[in-house]
């Protein structure tokens, strides 16, 4: 029989019970004993972030600015069993959306006898980065479109498939051929400052409304997520960008991922113009990871053309958040506002009732007389 997985609080005990799977951000104590082989590309990236997460903390609270390193958790039933690790990032710098980047489970944990599953270990890290990230709005995920059990355990959380993409990989030529003249008017700028507004533009008239919105993206997060040479075609009549390849930065270990982006009006230039954009970013790459949406037909038959081989298929997975007690506390914030307001608010006057025959006005006097000589015709009458 199975154990429940009680979620211990931060500053526990580390010694905790066999049997009961404890989550907590990474610790100096906890590194050394991430020594198992599905941990080993991460060690790079575990040091950098226990260094740098209190700084990391300090300047997010102070100003809005990129994340320095990835929040990291780990997963273990005693102090010297070490079963898991997620890591999770920030996509913006906001924190409305967060990505997340990778849930390993250590393999030595799943041999031994009576121990908890792996669905179960990632279950509970993905669990616990979800609560933890409070401000986040939407997540990110990607698997392989085979991987069934990563599928139900995103599923589970509450992802849904937003787009089926395609990975392929591209050995840039040795000897790339004499540059070719641009497509009429278009003209091959670099990616900085000034043209990152342009490249945003493209990219969102590219992109899924969905998606778009998920992601909120603004011109720093662009420039923040970009690195290395990276260059546009640009139609300078209208002063819009109508193709661009972004070179994303990379984590470290596998080729480096390259971001290509065409206009849905200008699917013409997948030819000799879009492989010299491409080359101009990816030069000093030997291979890269471009991406394809599955149902991109014209793309995939331009990047078998040019020598690109299939790698795999993925599914971009999101989640968002709904936070309604927000719109309850604007209402409650409103509710106090006119009470406030309520003593200030202009009122009718009042008419003052008359006392007696000295306290009529002189408008009332000549009523009193009609009354009376009214009184007085009526006796004379009987």
């Amino acid at each position: 029989m199975r154990h429940p997985i009680p979620l211990r609080p931060s500053g526990g005990d580390p010694l905790a019970a066999p049997g009961e799977l404890r989550i907590e951000p990474l610790q100096g104590w906890s590194l050394p004993l991430l020594n198992d082989a599905a941990f080993a590309d991460l060690q790079p990236l575990l040091q950098r972030s226990l260094l740098l997460r209190q700084p990391e903390r300090l300047l997010s609270a102070l100003v809005q600015r990129p994340p320095l390193v990835p929040e990291v958790l780990v997963a273990y039933e005693t102090a010297d069993c070490m079963l898991g690790v997620s890591v999770v990032r920030r996509l913006n710098r906001s924190g409305s959306c967060w990505g997340v980047e990778a849930l390993r489970v250590a393999r030595t944990a799943l041999q031994r006898p009576g121990s908890l599953s792996g669905q179960e270990i990632q279950a509970g890290l993905l669990r616990e980065a979800l609560h933890r990230c409070s401000g986040a709005a939407s997540w990110i995920a990607r698997c392989d479109s085979t991987d069934t059990d990563r599928l139900a355990l995103l599923r589970e959380q509450g992802f849904q498939p937003l787009r089926h993409e395609v990975s392929w990989l591209w050995n840039a030529p040795a000897e790339p051929g004499p540059a070719l003249p641009p497509p009429g008017d278009l003209q091959l700028r670099p990616l900085n400052r000034r043209t990152a507004g342009l490249m945003l533009h493209l990219e969102q008239a590219a992109c899924p409304a969905l998606l778009r919105q998920l992601l909120d993206r603004r011109v720093e997060d662009l420039l923040d997520q970009s690195s290395g040479p990276s260059a546009l075609w640009l139609d300078p009549s209208r002063q819009q960008a109508v193709a661009g390849v972004r070179r994303l930065h990379h984590q470290g270990h596998g080729p480096v991922d390259v971001q290509l982006t065409v206009h849905p009006g200008w699917s013409r230039l997948h030819g000799p113009a879009l492989e010299h954009l491409l080359i101009q970013a990816v030069a000093s790459d030997p291979v890269v990871r471009l991406c394809s949406d599955a149902g991109d037909a014209e793309r995939c038959a331009w990047l078998r053309s040019i020598g690109a081989s299939l790698e795999g298929e993925r599914l971009l997975m999101a989640r968002s958040v709904w936070r309604r007690h927000e719109q309850a506390s604007s209402r409650a914030a409103n509710w106090r506002l006119d009470t406030v307001l309520e003593p200030f608010k202009p009122r009718r006057r009042t008419v003052p009732t008359p006392a007696g025959p000295s306290a009529l006005t002189p408008a009332a006097r000549p009523t009193r007389a009609l009354v009376s000589a009214s009184s007085s015709a009526l006796s004379s009458v009987r």
